[in-house]
């Protein structure tokens, strides 16, 4: 089986998927923050191994208690997707801190920041003209 085989994609987004409900549901660990989201997984072809790219919200101190949690429950994970996925072999997880939500809104910020005074002029000339043209219409 390819790496990109319809197969391996339809597993990699039914692991995904489970991962996340296990996370978010079942998993009562103190340390594991509400804010975690599996961003994607990615299981070997021949199943026995699995990176799970995790996203956290948060401090880089919530962010690696989080794994360190993620890790420790790693055995009641793997048993919960053995149970909700009927696979030949339950993959191996490897928890992988993923950054790329908490860079794109780190970047939608800065952009906002760049354009909040090119919104503004706008805004300004915007309610300039509305003030003119009702003065024209008095007239």
């Amino acid at each position: 089986m390819r790496k990109n085989s319809v197969k391996n994609i339809r597993i990699n987004s039914e692991v995904t998927k489970e991962l996340s409900r296990i996370i978010s549901r079942e998993i009562k660990d103190p340390r594991i923050s509400s804010m975690t989201s599996v961003v994607s997984a990615e299981v070997a072809p021949d199943l026995k191994t699995c990176k799970a790219y995790i996203s956290v919200l948060g401090t880089p101190e919530e962010q690696e208690s989080t794994l360190e949690g993620l890790r420790s429950a790693h055995g009641f994970i793997k048993r919960a997707l053995a149970r909700s996925i009927n696979l030949r072999n339950t993959p191996d997880i490897r928890f992988i801190m993923d950054q790329s939500i908490e860079y794109g809104v780190n970047m939608s910020k800065k952009i906002e920041e760049i354009n909040a005074p090119i919104h503004q002029r706008e805004r300004e000339e915007a309610e300039q003209w509305v003030q003119e043209e009702s003065g024209n219409l008095r007239n």
